[in-house]
């Protein structure tokens, strides 16, 4: 079989998967369709509807696009089937039902962003940092029944500094998701192709789960060590960001951090003590302190700690809760 008698329908939604679907059309690819959500609406009035950034991709390619409110849907169910594909990639899309992604002959494969079986769910990247791993990747892997639970195609392994954000992580992984795009397909092609369960898979220490984050879930422990918050605010930067409360005698305000540094040292301030200097920024925790360098106030722009200590007040009594 040739690359262009491979009929592929890909699914996937925000920027992250776009990199998959630009590396197989602008290899030669024949991506016969794309599937992502529904526009959404945006702006102060929600009166503005945004594709996704897949979708704006695929119609710049002239490919054609299904858009589901429901997966299971009939007409959506009968409208994938007539494009008759032979094989399904999926990059950061919703849970699909057996009805979808048992529908290609050769099956469909999801590219996750985690050395699988470790950190199944919807926020694998976020979550290695957060409990702080010095490595992830990308794993390729037919799907089946449970998510993310399918036999393993192939892997990239990808170091993770010390002082690596999500944000760049999430730019690496990303980059390299193209490259294993084609490598999995051209062996699915070429018929070399091979799975291995993931019970195989060896593993250190317990299995991690990547759930979804949600608002609470940001909200900093200050009763944590200084690793602990340190890996915590690096995990969730740029997005959507770690945050705590700043509390004053008269106030409570509530701050989101994107950076920070460890200054390690012994101290006997209470925990959440803020030490506000000319130039820095820093929390008392478990460990040392915690040196802000950028973060957002509630209501303004992100800013460099700089510009906050230039407009910000301290009684010297601050505290961070």
């Amino acid at each position: 079989m040739e690359k262009k008698d491979l009929r592929i329908v890909y699914l996937g939604t925000p920027d992250f998967a776009v990199e998959a679907l630009r590396a197989l059309v602008e290899g030669g690819y024949n991506v016969v369709g794309v599937v992502t959500m529904p526009d959404k609406a945006v702006g102060r009035h929600q009166n503005r509807l945004q594709a996704s950034p897949v979708k704006e991709y695929a119609v710049q390619q002239g490919l054609p696009v299904l858009q589901p409110e429901r997966l299971k849907d009939e007409e959506f169910i009968a409208q994938l089937r007539a494009l008759n594909a032979d094989l399904q990639i999926v990059v950061a899309f919703r849970m699909l039902p057996e009805v979808v992604w048992a529908m290609p002959r050769l099956g469909t494969f999801n590219i996750h962003a985690s050395l699988l079986p470790q950190y199944r769910g919807a926020a694998p990247i976020n979550w290695a940092i957060i409990n702080g791993d010095r490595e992830s990747g990308l794993t390729t892997f037919f799907l089946q029944h449970d998510i993310d639970t399918g036999n393993i195609i192939d892997q990239v392994r990808v170091p993770i500094d010390d002082d690596c954000s999500f944000g760049e992580l999430h730019d690496k992984l990303m980059a390299l998701s193209g490259t294993l795009a084609v490598k999995t397909v051209d062996s699915i092609i070429a018929g070399t192709v091979s799975s291995t369960p993931q019970s195989e898979f060896v593993t250190d220490g317990p299995l991690r789960p990547a759930p979804k984050i949600f608002k609470e879930t940001c909200r900093i422990d200050l009763t944590k060590t200084l690793d602990e918050i340190y890996d915590f605010v690096r995990g969730l930067s740029p997005h959507p960001g770690a945050w705590a409360v700043l509390q004053t005698n008269a106030m409570q305000q509530e701050i989101k951090v994107f950076g920070a540094q460890k200054v390690v040292q012994s101290h006997d301030y209470a925990v959440g003590r803020v030490l506000a200097g000319r130039k820095t920024l820093d929390v008392a925790v478990s460990g040392g302190l915690l040196r802000i360098t950028e973060l957002q106030l509630a209501g303004k722009k992100r800013m460099p700690v700089a510009a906050f200590l230039n407009g910000f007040k301290f009684s010297g009594e601050e505290v961070l809760v």
